[in-house]
């Protein structure tokens, strides 16, 4: 027997999730999610949405974007977390990993050039009481 599909409204679906009702319309606006319209304007998802975005945040949470996100749109609906990866979200999550990892060295270098600009103007010393927190 078919189970029946419950519509919840987007305030439901946020506390179903713990996502925000922002995230929500930005997750739709992203094609993530789908949504109809009640006779009095409100936004309902099917009750199976949320499965779709507790994916769709643990994605994130583990360092992924939007735009990697939609890789995974055929298997939203089942439990990402137990599946094993497939080769293609690896793939994304390591080209994820090789972005982040860019952008790390680049801060880390300006931070060091920073740091050496201040010790060379001030004379700080790290870890010294009267200067500033130089590395």
């Amino acid at each position: 027997m078919a189970r029946e599909v419950q519509r919840v409204r987007i305030g439901e679906l946020a506390r179903a999730t713990g996502a925000t009702a922002r995230a929500l319309r930005h997750y739709e606006q992203a094609g993530l999610i789908c949504s109809e319209r009640a006779s009095n304007g409100y936004r309902v998802y099917d009750d199976l949405t949320v499965t779709r975005v507790r994916n769709i945040r643990y994605l994130l949470s583990a360092g992924l974007v939007l735009d990697d996100v939609r890789v995974f749109l055929p298997c939203l609906d089942g439990d990402m977390a137990a599946a094993p990866p497939s080769d293609k979200g690896l793939q994304v999550a390591l080209e994820r990993l090789a972005v982040l990892n860019e952008r790390i060295a680049a801060q880390t270098e300006t931070r060091d050039r920073l740091s050496a600009a201040l010790r060379e103007k001030t004379g700080a010393r790290p870890g010294h009481p009267s200067s500033p927190d130089v590395t």
